[in-house]
């Protein structure tokens, strides 16, 4: 392999690590909600306004993406976080969410655009879930450095005062610019264009296929699991723990770690073991670690377990999910990404169900159980799709 190529990848993978942004919205929720002094339903909300333009941009970015070209809809994309990331700078919070709604608006313009890029300089398709899934690595490592830039920010840039938590936001913008230099420097040729008169409705016509359509629940749900287990990691070890907000930060890192481990072993083992079979084995285990969690009372250290084992079971499963859809229709790649990641949605729409939960019942049992519900629909997926070996 070429230097030239080797540098190509790394630029690649590296755009990954921005990707991993918006899970800072989980451990930073708390923070904001002490700052200024709202609910758990409006910290709930807080990630709803960054998944929530999953919703509204995936498909028409996944159109447009056919004449702006992979690589260029990457870089609008980290145009918008750069910009987006200046605004908390103002200190109120409707500037918090503004940087919120610009985090979660340049994250879908990338989430669309990154995994094709991928196939523009991965040409084999035997690896094609691997490299996937090499990229989810670099997303989860980004992820685990979430809690760290929090209290870089807090204690470094803030001096150790809680209330400027947004330091956090021009941190994310300062790695982003190094993303995309690296990015525009890299020759990475441009990929051919796909039919260019596809309208929305013919795109999310495509759920017409039934695979496609379990596929695309698949990821709503599967991001649902992790944005919801991030959100409720640190909640879980206050309430029930007495953990304080510093210390509850552990929860989420564990989570991120295990779930860096799990994509970087899953890269060897699905070279191994079928995907569609790692999958099943690993979302039924799932399912039985978040009913623990939210049935059975561990001490703090167990607790921090389940989290990590969730994280673990659930890190390749978004991969094996979207590699499943392309290779479904691979003549329709650019548009099945923007399909697939419109159901990010499934990010916003966990939280908010989570807070209201743990709000009505006064208990954080039955945030956890949202999240049951969502692992069920998994391990029905996982079980419903015909692959074309069974077929």
């Amino acid at each position: 392999m070429k230097a030239k190529q080797i540098s190509c990848i790394g630029a690649v993978l590296f755009s990954f690590f921005v990707m991993g942004f918006c899970d800072i919205v989980g451990i930073s929720s708390d923070y904001a909600r002490e700052a200024f002094g709202w609910s758990q339903t409006m910290a709930g909300l807080l990630p709803s306004m960054v998944f929530v333009w999953f919703l509204f941009l995936g498909v028409p970015v996944g159109i447009r993406m056919n004449r702006w070209g992979r690589k260029n809809t990457v870089l609008i994309g980290m145009a918008v976080t750069i910009a987006g990331m200046m605004v908390p700078l103002v200190g109120t919070s409707w500037a918090c969410i503004v940087g919120y709604m610009a985090l979660g608006i340049g994250n879908a313009i990338l989430q669309v655009s990154e995994n094709p890029l991928i196939k523009n300089v991965v040409t084999n398709e035997k690896i094609l879930t691997s490299s996937l899934t090499a990229g989810q690595v670099v997303k989860a490592v980004s992820s685990f450095c979430g809690p760290f830039i929090m209290l870089f920010a807090v204690n470094v840039l803030g001096k150790g005062d809680a209330g400027r938590w947004y330091l956090a936001f021009p941190v994310l913008g300062a790695i982003t610019l190094l993303s995309a230099l690296w990015l525009i420097l890299s020759p990475i040729e441009r990929e051919p264009e796909e039919e260019s008169d596809v309208t929305v409705r013919q795109t999310f016509g495509l759920l017409k296929n039934r695979t496609i359509l379990l596929l695309f629940l698949g990821i709503f749900f599967v991001v649902g699991i992790d944005v919801g287990t991030n959100f409720v990691s640190s909640k879980v070890m206050i309430a029930r723990y007495g953990w304080t907000l510093g210390e509850a930060g552990t929860a989420p890192q564990v989570y991120f770690i295990c779930r860096t481990v799990g994509a970087f072993l899953g890269v060897f083992l699905m070279t191994k073991i079928r995907e569609i079979t790692y999958f099943r084995l690993n979302i039924v285990t799932c399912i039985l670690v978040i009913l623990s969690l939210a049935f059975i009372r561990l001490p703090a250290s167990g607790a921090l377990v389940q989290f990590g084992a969730i994280g673990f079971l659930c890190s390749c499963i978004f991969s094996i999910i979207f590699s499943m859809a392309v290779q479904t229709l691979p003549e329709k790649a650019n548009l099945i990404s923007g399909l697939m990641i419109t159901a990010i949605a499934g990010g916003g729409a966990v939280t908010p169900l989570i807070g209201m939960a743990t709000d009505w019942t006064g208990s954080i049992t039955a945030g956890i159980c949202v999240l049951v519900i969502y692992a069920a629909y998994l391990t029905y997926c996982a079980f419903g799709i015909k692959t074309d070996k069974q077929k």
